[in-house]
């Protein structure tokens, strides 16, 4: 009995020190003063439900890496401030992260115009800046230290309507002519310069090739401008709202050319998927990631399963597909690069990134001129069977067809447009 109670007690002595080292490791590991990570990112505003997106991405990630102990023995934390989809915004915002809450990092927010005027403060610092999503931002200067997480690649401009081209050229009878409208705005600018490239490396003639102020409302008026013109072919490079107004606008109306869409951001979002439902049909336009057999990268489950259980309380996009996996990825290609080089070096950290590969939530990434991708995977979907707005139509993304690249592919185009409409 005697001999039993020592046994018993040594184990619980064994236990408790070991529960004890166990703790003050863990303690150890987060011991010293947090990383600070600080970035802008668009809360409210036109591209608020996008920019909530991933901020709630940002924050799993946050959480994941404390949970595994931190970087460089040292938690991490997230210093963000709501640049309001306001590109006047940002430059402020930057300066005090770097200036009055003294971050270690600064990471780009969300999307062109917004990366655009933080880089002046990023070049004068001489800081890493790893944007989110920026079409070709670096393209005017040329900094070494700044990535992007779009996947646009090597060409930026005319990667996001590459596909629809290549697809539309494929169809018996060929398109000869097409329509390019783009708000004037960065993004859409940047997209209509590349549809204009593409279109005369198609040797397609262009009908029409206007711009839209960022304020407008009535798209009636602009569709039937286009309509006058008869295209086959209809590019549009667009914001969310914008992107709304011409979908309502072309159904509205009636009009039906062989293929339209290519460049229309807000078509990606849960949301707004589900106020337009059926009307979508036939629309083909870019996008960045689904969940398609052959764009299930390791570790992409796990995570879009925890973001998924926490977007309705976060009042955000409840799929997540279009920010989520590219936001995360976007830190893990950062945490990569802290634990490889072991410093907080802006310096060491590009010089890194640039010359390594990531693997992340969305596959492998390797970094190229600019800062780009070095190799493209922007996709083009079609939306074919929409239904009423039931969200589990798009969930398994049964209703958005991934038409190109072949590599990537889900299924076949419906041409012409009317054919679905």
């Amino acid at each position: 009995m005697l001999a039993r109670l020592k046994h018993t007690t040594c184990a619980v002595i064994l236990f408790v020190a070991c529960a004890a080292f166990a703790w003050a490791n863990s303690a150890a590991a987060q011991s010293g003063e947090p990383i600070k990570i600080g970035f802008s990112m668009a809360m409210t505003g036109g591209l608020g439900p996008n920019g909530k997106s991933a901020l709630l991405a940002e924050k799993i990630w946050e959480e994941d890496i404390n949970a595994k102990g931190g970087l460089l023995g040292r938690p991490v934390k997230l210093i963000y401030y709501d640049d309001q989809t306001q590109p006047a915004t940002v430059p402020g915002i930057y300066t005090k992260l770097l200036d009055v809450d003294k971050v270690d990092i600064i990471m780009g927010g969300y999307a062109t115009n917004m990366l655009a005027p933080a880089m002046p403060v990023v070049m004068q610092r001489n800081k890493l800046f790893i944007g989110l999503l920026g079409l070709a931002v670096n393209s005017e200067f040329n900094y070494p230290n700044y990535f992007v997480m779009i996947p646009s690649g090597p060409d930026p401009k005319p990667s996001f309507t590459k596909g629809f081209f290549d697809t539309a050229m494929q169809q018996d009878p060929k398109p000869t002519t097409v329509a390019i409208v783009a708000a004037d705005a960065e993004f859409a600018v940047n997209a209509s310069d590349g549809a204009r490239e593409n279109a005369q490396k198609a040797g397609l003639k262009i009908v029409y090739d206007q711009r839209y102020p960022p304020s407008t409302t009535d798209f009636a008026t602009i569709v039937r401008a286009i309509q006058a013109t008869n295209p086959d072919l209809l590019i549009i490079c667009s914001y969310p709202p914008d992107s709304v107004g011409m979908v309502l606008a072309i159904n509205e109306i009636g009009f039906k050319p062989k293929m339209v869409g290519g460049a229309m951001v807000g078509l990606q979002n849960t949301a707004i998927k589900m106020k337009l439902g059926p009307l979508l049909n036939g629309f083909t336009n870019y996008d960045f990631w689904l969940p398609v057999p052959k764009m299930m990268f390791p570790g992409n489950e796990e995570f879009m399963n925890k973001y998924q259980a926490r977007a309705a309380a976060e009042g955000v996009d409840a799929l997540g597909y279009y920010m989520a996996p590219q936001a995360y990825a976007q830190f893990q290609v950062l945490e990569q690069a802290i634990t490889a080089t072991k410093s907080l070096d802006d310096q060491k950290l590009a010089d890194y990134i640039r010359n390594n590969t990531f693997q992340t939530v969305v596959g492998y990434v390797k970094f190229g001129k600019g800062g780009e991708w070095a190799e493209s995977r922007v996709v083009q979907t079609q939306f074919q069977t929409v239904k009423g707005n039931d969200i589990e139509q798009f969930r398994n993304a049964a209703s958005q067809v991934v038409i190109s690249p072949a590599g990537y592919a889900s299924g076949k185009v419906i041409y012409p447009f009317e054919k679905i409409k």
